[in-house]
Order: structure tokens, then sequence, then C-alpha cells
């Protein structure tokens, strides 16, 4: 009998994909109340290149003092290395609430921003800082992709 539910989870997993990237409606929710309560605190903070506090803030480090403080996780200083955490995410269903969103937004320059869900991300923006944008148009064509931290 053990050997026929060892069998038949295998099987599960085989058609079903044990490795689906899905969170959860209740976590997805929970991290973006966390996303939102940062949000409000960082709007409209001015983008500076390299910047680290509410004085100026350039992408990476936003997402990672969002990481830090929200769910204490520690992320690299900048996009290039960021990009090396985590998992990808490769499905865009699949993507959730404080998934990482990058970039090609020039020849060698890199971007990132938080994915809050319905098209939605959060990133600080040259022109307007600390913005939340919508992934469509000029977004898409720069897409490069996705990779969940948390």
């Amino acid at each position: 009998m053990k050997r026929l539910n060892i069998l038949i989870l295998i099987i599960l997993c085989l058609f079903t994909g044990c490795s689906s990237m899905k969170i959860t409606p209740k976590e997805n929710s929970y991290r973006l109340s966390k996303i939102n309560k940062f949000y409000k605190e960082w709007k409209g903070v001015r983008y500076r290149y390299g910047g680290y506090s509410k004085r100026g803030v350039d992408c990476s480090g936003m997402v990672k003092i969002l990481n830090k403080k929200e769910f204490n996780i520690i992320l690299p200083r900048t996009t290039k290395e960021m990009v090396k955490v985590g998992k990808k995410v490769k499905n865009k269903k699949d993507w959730g609430a404080g998934d990482l969103i990058f970039f090609k937004t020039g020849w060698g320059v890199r971007h990132v921003g938080v994915y809050m869900g319905n098209n939605k991300f959060m990133h600080a923006s040259r022109s307007k800082g600390v913005m939340i944008s919508t992934f469509k148009g000029y977004w898409i064509g720069k897409f490069w992709q996705t990779r969940r931290v948390i």
C-alpha cells in the first residue's frame, strides 16, 4: 500500500509539475500589504544613482531596502548581482507580489522593480522617483526576466 501511494505521488508530480512557482492567495496578499506599506513611506522619493536613502535612491537600492525592511531578506546592492539570486519565474501567470522584475533599458543598462500583481510594479524611476508603473508598452519591450527571492 505504501509503495502504491508513493507511485501515485510520483505520477501526480509528473503530470502536475511539482515545481510550480505559484504562491497562495493568502501569501500574495500578505506580501502585497508589506509592499504597499513600504510604498506609502517611499512614494516620490527622488531618484539618485547609487542612492540608498530617502534623500535619493536608485532602483536596486529601493529593492534592497524594501526586501530588508519588510521581508528581512538581504539582497546584493546592484541589479547586476540581484539578477543572480532567487529562482527565475518563467510564466507571467506565476508572477506574484514581491517578485523582482528586471529590464534591459539600454546598452548595458539594467533596471529592477518589484511586482505587485495586476500588471503593476514599483520601482525608482529617473523622472518621478519611487512610483508604481503598469507592465505594458515601453516596459514589455524592455522586459528581461522575473525572479522570486521571497
